[in-house]
């Protein structure tokens, strides 16, 4: 018999994250730091909009785009935080998740062969959903000496005559990294240089500590250039809901929305009334978990150096990313030991890409009360090894 599985597909590897969460979901005791969620439950005004909705009777679909209502939350929202408009009946379609966004977003762009610019580490679907698309990932680390901010010039070097796009993920997950104005301008000038699109994920982007985020498209000249992912799952806790958007030009959008159209058809209809009001009452909840978020954060840091597991402050998200160096220990290796040993979950860090070997991730979005039990056992993992 043939094989019927495409080559693009069979010679991606499965994701490096999701084995340590299927092991640790069958150990009693186990402490996650691993899994990206936030512990907190969706806030109160969001979930009775979500219940409204279902008492109303809205089961059936929705427009393609999504509800009118919250194309219009949306482009107000972002018109308040950033100063960037979107015209909500072109130029904004709302999505199952950033996940889906960032589909048909690759999709929608890339032809066969054309490479996509990734920093490194970076979310472990960026690289794959360029190659399923058909296109060419091309990686360029970051380095904890320049807090994982990509450089402009390591950016420029990449460009080839195939690059067609620069795909950016800042508040940065695995790293916590926040990109500075300066230096997201410069990358924009190399954008505008090359005549190159940006995909820009902003799912985090309320989530910062200290800084201020940078909106690409809110930049000078790159609102139409620009492709800008956001959603739910993180600044309102609702990962379960499901519900992103994308914003984009109209041209660039009418083709993501195509291929929605025959793939999703619309996004699940209670999702997007709840997502109105999480736009519209959710900001003093946003702040409540950031600064709890914040808090731990502090906490896992200065735990982290204090044990000889060397930590650079992330300003956003909610992951650290320590060196293991002093353990001895490869990042797989550190984290497969720690969850034998210890029962407590981190993810190496080469599971986001090869500049990622010789840390590991780990996550604060648990309790506080966790975040102090985990640091014990880290504490006891490191008097053995390192």
């Amino acid at each position: 018999m043939r094989n019927f599985i495409s080559d693009r597909v069979a010679q991606t590897p499965p994701s490096g994250i999701r084995k340590f969460f299927d092991i640790a979901a069958t150990m009693k005791d186990v402490i996650s730091l691993g899994i990206g969620e936030p512990d907190f439950v969706t806030p109160a005004p969001i979930l009775e909009a979500g219940r409204a909705s279902l008492a109303r009777g809205e089961t059936a679909y929705t427009s393609n785009s999504g509800t009118i209502e919250l194309r219009q939350a949306i482009s107000r929202h972002l018109q308040m935080l950033y100063g960037v408009t979107y015209n909500p009946d072109e130029e904004i379609i709302v999505t199952v998740g950033v996940s889906e966004a960032l589909y048909l977003a690759m999709t929608a762009v890339l032809n066969p062969g054309d490479e996509a610019i990734i920093p490194e580490p970076c979310f472990v679907s960026y690289a794959p959903e360029v190659s399923f698309a058909g296109g060419a990932p091309v990686a360029v680390p970051t380095h904890v000496q320049n807090n994982f901010e990509v450089t402009a010039e390591d950016i420029d070097a990449a460009v080839t005559p195939q690059t067609k796009a620069i795909h950016l993920g800042y508040p940065n997950n695995p790293t916590g990294a926040v990109m500075s104005r300066e230096r997201m301008m410069a990358i924009a000038a190399v954008a505008e240089e090359h005549d190159l699109l940006i995909i820009s994920d902003e799912i985090y982007d309320q989530l910062v500590y200290g800084v201020e985020h940078t909106c690409v498209p809110a930049l000078p000249g790159m609102r139409d250039r620009t492709i800008l992912l956001g959603g739910f799952s993180k600044n309102y806790a609702m990962t379960g809901w499901r519900i992103g958007y994308a914003c984009a030009p109209a041209e660039i959008l009418g083709a993501m929305r195509k291929i929605h159209q025959y793939t999703i058809m619309s996004a699940p209809t209670t999702a997007q009334a709840a997502a109105v009001i999480a736009l519209e009452q959710g900001a003093e909840h946003v702040a409540r978990m950031r600064n709890e978020y914040d808090r731990r954060r502090r906490l896992l840091v200065e735990g982290f150096n204090t044990l000889g597991l060397d930590c650079f402050e992330p300003k956003g998200a909610f992951y650290t990313f320590p060196a293991i160096a002093r353990s001895g220990m490869s990042s797989d290796k550190f984290a497969w030991t720690l969850l034998e040993e210890e029962e407590v979950a981190v993810v190496p860090g080469d599971a986001f890409g090869q500049s990622g070997a010789g840390f590991v991730r780990a996550c604060y979005a648990t309790s506080y009360e966790k975040l102090e039990e985990a640091l014990n056992r880290i504490e006891s993992f490191m008097r053995r090894h390192g």
